[in-house]
């Protein structure tokens, strides 16, 4: 199966949700009025991509419509893919090759709540810059739970990459302080620091980020890299809770989304993208090894409303 089927596959409720829907209304419509652009937003709502992002959207739809003296609902596909495009905030589409490193070591912060798949995307990022032809070195700071470190250093074979973990409830900062210290030493090309995914108490979760921060920037001043937020999209709105709680606590630079292959309402992703401004790096469409799949925008937009 190549890449586009996984994707379309992996988004298949989600299609179905906005695609069955839009299909019933065209063919019901034939003319673009105010009654036929309500239903529309109904149908965006109905998938999770949110109140402003809807608006938004059916704003942009309202002015080309006028402008481009646009009147028949068949051939309103193609400018809503479009204003679906134009919601996303730009991400790996501008590298022509994602998992190239200018640097090294390359430092990934990965941070996100317990059960989102954080540990599997660690492994399937380290899986792919691997693949890429890097070393990789995992550092296991989500000391509190022992399954984490368990998950990671399964993942971390599959991978064919090498890990560093201390016993269960040390300081994670004294576990990212070894990691790096190692990464530099040794000479790896990418170094990822997987963390705690607790969010009981925001206090908690800003001081242990901040601190690993400042421990990542005491080695190497300029680090980290990247911060991944790694969201679960079959937890809809709740997603936007997580994005604001993490952004809070340290500047993210990318999300990646997983278990869309689970979901009917993969329109979170827009309404994430848009509100929060943080670009979609990556999406999970499955639980294969090689199911991360770097998010494409245009890929993404058309497996949604094609047939």
């Amino acid at each position: 199966m190549g890449l586009f089927d996984k994707l379309k596959q992996g988004l298949k409720k989600t299609h179905e949700n906005i695609f069955n829907k839009l299909d019933n209304l065209v063919n019901a419509k034939s003319d673009i009025d105010d009654d036929f652009l309500d239903n529309l937003e109904e149908i965006l709502l109905s998938s999770d991509v949110g109140v402003n992002t809807s608006e938004k959207i059916i704003q942009n739809l309202k002015e080309r419509v006028k402008e481009e003296k646009y009147q028949r609902t068949d051939q309103l596909k193609a400018i809503l893919r479009d204003e679906l495009k134009k919601v996303f905030i730009t991400g790996n589409e501008q590298k022509k090759d994602p998992f190239k490193v200018e640097k090294k070591p390359y430092v990934i912060i990965v941070v996100g709540v317990n059960g989102v798949g954080k540990t599997t995307s660690i492994g399937k990022l380290a899986y792919n810059y691997k693949n890429a032809g890097y070393s990789v070195l995992i550092g296991a700071a989500d000391t509190f739970r022992a399954a984490a470190n368990e998950q990671l250093e399964t993942w971390a074979k599959r991978s064919g990459t090498e890990i560093i973990q201390l016993a269960q409830g040390s300081d994670p900062s004294a576990v990212v302080y070894n990691t790096i210290q190692s990464g530099i030493a040794k000479g790896y090309d990418v170094v990822i620091i997987d963390t705690a995914g607790r969010l009981h108490t925001k206090i908690n979760l800003m001081e242990e980020l901040g601190k690993i921060n400042r421990v990542i920037q005491k080695q190497i001043p300029e680090g980290p890299d990247e911060v991944f937020l790694v969201l679960d999209a079959t937890t809809g709105q709740n997603g936007m809770v997580q994005a604001r709680e993490f952004s809070n606590s340290i500047p993210l630079t990318g999300l990646i989304l997983t278990k869309l292959d689970g979901t009917a309402k993969g329109g979170i992703v827009l309404k994430i993208s848009n509100e929060m401004k943080i670009p979609v790096k990556y999406i999970g469409v499955g639980e294969q090894i090689d199911d991360l799949q770097v998010f494409d925008k245009e890929s993404f937009v058309h497996a949604l409303l094609e047939d």
